[in-house]
């Protein structure tokens, strides 16, 4: 184990898949002679060269068609996205042919192809650059999307993304990228749609990923100084998702709190409230609560983006209440 950024453990992920296999490129917006925007690919141009480390124009619609229809023909391009806000260009490829070639084709074209990119909010970039697309692309049937919470996470989860025969949707977070953790030394992959438990508890489950597990982690220190023990689930992917791992938890402690940064109406947090109470509602001893941004364009001022977003005193207040303590 060695203690490495989130950046450097995706950047290891992609090296290890082409050295691996050939098949493999990159190929994104300022990947190539910048090092990336975030210096995830830094270095992989000088070894991989111009033919599987490629710049593209800033053309979404674009070069995530030439990805697709590359996969298509048996390659396995992993298509960055400088922010997911900009994959809207994109969407139609992602959306009409990625996801859905495998079932127009009656299985006679699959679509290995892996698009990442951060998302979310990261500062203050306003309404444009700063919104969260995970349920939008989890609606679709065809796509797998995996959100890691941290370096180690990102860099199994990835590798297993750039190996899945299924389009893959992997979003990251611009203020995760200098995030340190302790990564395997070894090589190791995760499954795409495995929960993990990143902190035992017996009186609330608090179920989240991607970023938001920082929130969550910290607001379970603040509801252990209360002699309140929150479980912590860490989905890591959205699509699928590990039901069960979050049932289990829920009989266990009876009380559900669901945390993610994006806007309430047809969410993450929706579809999680809806299954536990289809599927334990006999364990339910109080309503299931979330914690989602306010349903509003992120602003540019700080003091709005902070009343905003999710918080550890929002999460706290709303753990309280299931457990009737405010």
């Amino acid at each position: 184990m060695r203690e490495i950024q989130f950046r450097e453990a995706l950047r290891e992920a992609m090296n290890e898949e082409m050295r691996r296999d050939s098949s493999v490129y990159l190929m994104g917006e300022e990947v190539a002679q910048y090092n990336g925007a975030y210096k995830v690919s830094q270095g992989m141009l000088d070894e991989f060269g111009p033919d599987r480390v490629i710049d593209t124009p800033i053309a979404e619609l674009g070069f995530a068609g030439i990805g697709v229809g590359s996969a298509m023909n048996g390659l396995r391009p992993i298509v960055e996205f400088m922010t997911f806000n900009f994959s809207l260009v994109a969407i139609d490829q992602v959306i009409n042919s990625a996801a859905k070639v495998m079932s127009m084709s009656g299985g006679q074209y699959g679509c290995p192809i892996v698009f990442r990119g951060p998302t979310g909010n990261a500062g203050m970039l306003s309404s444009q650059h700063s919104q969260n697309f995970e349920n939008w692309y989890a609606n679709t049937p065809g796509l797998k999307v995996v959100v890691p919470s941290n370096p180690a996470d990102a860099k199994g989860l990835l590798k297993t993304a750039i190996r899945d025969n299924d389009p893959v949707i992997f979003m990251e977070s611009e203020l995760m990228y200098g995030d340190k953790g302790l990564v395997p030394s070894e090589e190791y992959l995760i499954p795409i749609g495995k929960a993990d438990v990143k902190r035992t508890g017996k009186d609330i489950t608090i179920v989240s990923f991607g970023k938001m597990m920082k929130v969550a982690f910290a607001a379970a220190e603040e509801l252990s100084k209360e002699g309140i023990e929150a479980e912590l689930i860490d989905l890591r992917s959205v699509r699928p998702i590990d039901y069960a791992t979050v049932i289990e938890s829920v009989k266990k402690t009876n009380r559900l709190v669901v945390l993610e940064e994006a806007w309430p109406l047809a969410s993450i947090s929706s579809e999680i409230s809806y299954h536990v109470q289809r599927y334990a509602f006999d364990y339910l001893d109080a309503p299931v609560n979330r914690v989602t941004s306010l349903d509003v364009p992120l602003p540019y001022a700080p003091t709005l983006i902070e009343a905003i977003l999710p918080s550890v005193e929002r999460l706290v207040k709303a753990a309280r209440a299931v457990l009737y303590r405010n």
